[in-house]
């Protein structure tokens, strides 16, 4: 059995539920570390720095990735999105089970950096599904809802290259969680 933490990678279309999940995730277990990923977007409303986001300028975001500070990072929509390595190396060292949530393209950096990382894809029950979900959270416009759906199909064709591929039913968040622990269960005791 191992007592090594877990390096956990979430990933998924945008609009899928990752936040969702992880915040439950979060209240059955307590022995989680979210990483809080970097962006030079702006923040949406209610989006708060240093919780929802670490939002930084696109020139402190640079300087950043010159100095080889970040896990994984990545321009998605036209806005640079990484994880500073301060948020995980530290928490796994404390013995934390470490959550990141990058992009499709940021969990292969990972999974080339640190092999033993589990990669779980959440994936919507159908395109048409995701779009209901972009559409009902009012905060991208219809040019925006749009590129990401485009980004959703290539994600999801990508999802193959994941350990394990979790499907996120409307209103089964539960059923969601149970399915994602079981698996980290499983990998703890491998």
């Amino acid at each position: 059995m191992t007592s090594d933490p877990l390096l956990i990678v979430l990933s998924g279309p945008s609009g899928v539920g990752k936040d969702s999940v992880i915040s439950r995730m979060v209240q059955t277990r307590k022995n989680y570390h979210v990483a809080i990923t970097a962006t030079s977007r702006p923040p949406r409303q209610k989006e708060r720095d240093g919780i929802d986001y670490i939002f930084l300028s696109t020139n402190t975001f640079r300087e950043m990735i010159e100095r080889n500070e970040f896990l994984e990072w990545a321009i998605v929509h036209g806005n640079y999105y990484g994880v500073p390595n301060t948020q995980v190396l530290k928490p796994l060292g404390d013995g934390k089970d470490v959550i990141v949530k990058p992009d499709v393209q940021g969990a292969a950096s990972i999974k080339k950096l640190n092999p033993n990382a589990i990669l779980i894809f959440l994936s919507p029950p159908s395109l048409e599904e995701l779009s209901k979900r972009l559409h009902s959270r009012m905060t991208e416009s219809s040019n925006e809802i749009q590129n990401r759906l485009q980004t959703a199909e290539k994600e999801m064709i990508e999802s193959n290259k994941f350990d394990h591929i979790i499907i996120n039913q409307h209103d089964r968040l539960n059923y969601t969680v149970t399915q994602i622990e079981s698996i980290l269960d499983k990998e703890r005791h491998t």
